[in-house]
């Protein structure tokens, strides 16, 4: 319903909320200030705050939270995770390397000139398009994909993206280095179809971004992956992980470089508060592994290779 307005309607819900919050605080300032606050002042806002809570929960839930119970993708393919071996590992993570390898020099120039980000959500819908025609229920019908208000100070708190369950918009940070948009585009879409968990969504995004014919949809979903595939070798063949990189393409290398400035130049003591609250999230909502859940989208790449026999 709300994805013919150009901009994120739900960013404005969110910082109504915040003002909303602040004005309450004063309002309990203010009657501390008058010594105005009774035991009865204090539990009928108690009253309304618990309210408005199982409001927003009852909503959250009915909206879009049930989503979290789905069967889901692995269903869908009929996929089982199971334990991989560090030989799995190492397959996929040399076949995710030669397909960035291969996807960058796509790319052709060395300075790539990145589409601005209405015409990334386009590629997206039509990469969806695309990838539905193999799997139809993969259609994306309902376009909603919006980039995010709150962009640059997102990336303080550590977040690429998120989808909105009270207006069903899909919001993408685009202060982020570009060759990231697209998968994060493509993983933010996939929400927006019911796949609710952060291992899914991956899995879904890579289905849509690999299927797209825009070679900058599958070098960034390459690069993506690949990143969580040699970072799980490495914490068991760190020799091996280090020698995948110096494998990689030299301008895949130098955005490597780019992404880690990236991370630098943001961190802070505020993101891991943030990580921890939005972990907890996750695991109060059938992801018991919590920010660690986006990792195992290497389990679902495996089985996917080996049932399917492609990446």
């Amino acid at each position: 319903m709300l994805g013919w307005i150009p901009f994120s309607t739900g960013d404005f819900l969110y910082a109504w909320a915040v003002i909303f919050l602040v004005l309450q605080l004063r309002k309990i300032v203010v009657a501390i200030y008058r010594k105005q606050v009774t035991r009865t002042f204090l539990l009928q806002g108690f009253g309304r705050f618990i309210n408005g809570l199982l409001k927003i929960y009852l909503a959250f839930n009915l909206l879009w939270g049930l989503n979290y119970d789905r069967l889901g993708i692995a269903y869908q393919l009929r996929l089982t995770e199971k334990k991989y071996t560090n030989q799995d590992l190492q397959i996929l993570t040399d076949s995710l390397l030669q397909k960035l390898n291969k996807a960058r020099a796509n790319l052709k120039d060395t300075l790539v000139q990145y589409p601005a980000n209405k015409t990334v959500y386009r590629s997206a819908v039509e990469a969806y398009a695309e990838v539905a025609t193999r799997y139809p229920f993969l259609s994306y019908r309902h376009k909603s994909i919006k980039s995010s208000m709150y962009s640059k100070p997102g990336n303080y708190f550590g977040f690429l993206g998120y989808y909105n369950p009270f207006t069903g918009e899909a919001q993408v940070n685009v202060a982020v280095p570009p060759f990231l948009i697209p998968y994060i585009a493509c993983h933010e879409m996939a929400h927006q179809l019911g796949y609710a968990t952060e291992d899914e969504a991956n899995f879904v995004g890579y289905l849509a971004a690999k299927s797209s014919p825009d070679p900058l949809f599958r070098y960034s979903v390459y690069f993506d992956l690949f990143s969580y595939a040699n970072g799980e070798l490495f914490l068991r063949d760190s020799v091996t992980a280090r020698q995948n990189y110096r494998r990689l393409d030299t301008l895949v290398k130098k955005d490597y470089q780019t992404y880690r400035q990236y991370l630098k130049a943001y961190k802070n003591p505020i993101e891991p508060i943030i990580r921890l609250f939005y972990g907890q999230y996750l695991k109060a909502n059938n992801q018991p592994k919590g920010i660690e859940t986006y990792n195992d989208v290497v389990a679902w790449l495996v089985a996917y290779e080996k049932k399917y026999g492609e990446l």
